[in-house]
């Protein structure tokens, strides 16, 4: 097997047009050829037809009743049709494309042409004989050659429309390189960028480890994981409590159940942040004793609406609370776990620590943020560039397969 003929694809043009102009140039001079003809026929078309303009108008000037309005019509369908006639434009340039264009228009003008003629001569008819058989003859002839160049197309010209169209396609396939370049570009340009931030991302991930292990820090981190500790354990003593203090603060609300100020905002606390609520009371909690007192003398007016079981338990609870001061122990705890918290948090190198650590965080939040954008943009353009390499391919395949079908010989194109 031969092996296949080198050619660049800047030179694809010329080299094909050379392969094939032996064939090709005869068949596009018998196309100028048979267009200049059109042209001579076109304008002997338009000769005839303002002659008919003119002997309507000569004989409109006779004010004949018996030929006017007969003249009249003809004059209309001559000015007709030299405006249609007119319309048509032969192609500067010879080739498949413009050639296949202009016979599509001539097709419609003389199909046109037929129409308004058949039309018109029932109107003109006895008058103008010899006006229209000249134009008959021209109409003929111009039919015949627009035949003739159709059938010229469609059965030889038809190869130069596999060349104009190999032609396209490389300018297509240049510009899909040209493509695939610039995005190549664009990625090459991307990673020097992604690779940077996450070089920033592991930097600042290991500041903020840094920071978190200093002691200032990690005794407020300490702190707050007893907090959270405390806050559970609060949360589960008053569980039973939950519904029975949104019940009773609708009807504080509501107007039906008296209670002080500070006592309802208390009773709000409870119910949002538990913890917060016992660590801030005065010892003894005695807030919330008078908010179950509240609660206790709504349950026996019947004022609650709960079911027996949770009611029963709410009075458990309540009793353990009031009568037991089942929460000493743990307000003290919450208490000294707040205050410390506190302490720990008005250290002036506390603060600044913290600070730093809120600064690193955004920090990497932002890295995070941008690294995943230019890592997704990086991914979305290689992609891109694989389908523009796989239309690379499939063009070029194409284009040499057409080639080889054309000129008979093997050729395998280069890009570089």
């Amino acid at each position: 097997m031969s092996k296949p003929q080198q050619i660049a694809l800047n030179s694809l043009h010329e080299w094909l047009h050379k392969e094939t102009a032996s064939v090709i140039d005869p068949l596009t001079n018998k196309a100028t050829s048979i267009i200049k003809e059109t042209k001579n026929r076109l304008d002997d078309t338009v000769d005839i037809t303002e002659q008919l303009q003119k002997n309507s108008q000569a004989e409109m000037q006779k004010n004949n009743p018996k030929t006017n309005k007969f003249a009249r019509n003809a004059n209309k369908f001559a000015e007709g049709l030299i405006h249609i006639l007119s319309e048509v434009k032969t192609p500067e340039q010879t080739n498949y494309s413009s050639t296949q264009t202009f016979s599509t228009n001539l097709e419609k003008t003389v199909n046109t042409t037929l129409q308004l003629r058949a039309q018109a001569y029932l109107y003109i008819t006895p008058y103008f004989i010899f006006d229209r058989r000249k134009l008959d003859v021209v109409i003929k002839r111009l039919s015949d050659i627009h035949r003739e160049l159709r059938d010229f197309i469609t059965d030889k010209y038809v190869k130069a429309k596999t060349i104009e169209e190999t032609t396209t396609n490389t300018e297509k396939l240049k510009q899909t390189i040209t493509q695939a370049r610039a995005t190549q570009k664009e990625i090459e340009e991307l990673q020097p960028k992604h690779e940077s931030l996450k070089q920033q991302l592991t930097q600042t991930q290991q500041e903020i480890a840094a920071t978190q292990t200093r002691p200032e820090l990690t005794q407020i981190t300490a702190a707050e994981d007893q907090i959270n500790e405390l806050r559970d354990n609060v949360k589960h003593n008053l569980r039973h409590l939950q519904k029975p203090f949104q019940k009773l603060q609708s009807l504080t609300r509501a107007g039906e159940a008296g209670m002080p100020l500070d006592d309802a905002k208390k009773l709000d606390e409870y119910l949002h942040d538990p913890f917060k609520a016992l660590a801030t009371e005065a010892e003894g909690y005695p807030q919330l004793k008078a908010i179950l007192g509240k609660l206790n003398e709504a349950i026996n007016k019947n004022k609650l609406k709960l079911k027996s079981t949770r009611l029963r338990k709410a009075q458990e609870q309540i009793n353990t609370i009031l009568n037991k001061d089942a929460l000493i122990t743990l307000q003290q705890n919450c208490k000294q776990a707040n205050a410390k918290k506190q302490q720990l948090l008005t250290s002036e190198t506390a603060a600044t620590l913290q600070n730093k650590l809120t600064q690193f965080q955004d920090r990497c939040k932002q890295l995070q943020k941008e690294n995943e954008a230019t890592a997704l943009c990086i991914k979305t353009l290689q992609e891109e560039h694989r389908k523009l390499q796989e239309r690379i391919t499939s063009e070029k395949r194409d284009i040499e397969k057409v080639i080889t079908e054309l000129t008979g010989k093997t050729v395998q194109i280069s890009l570089n």
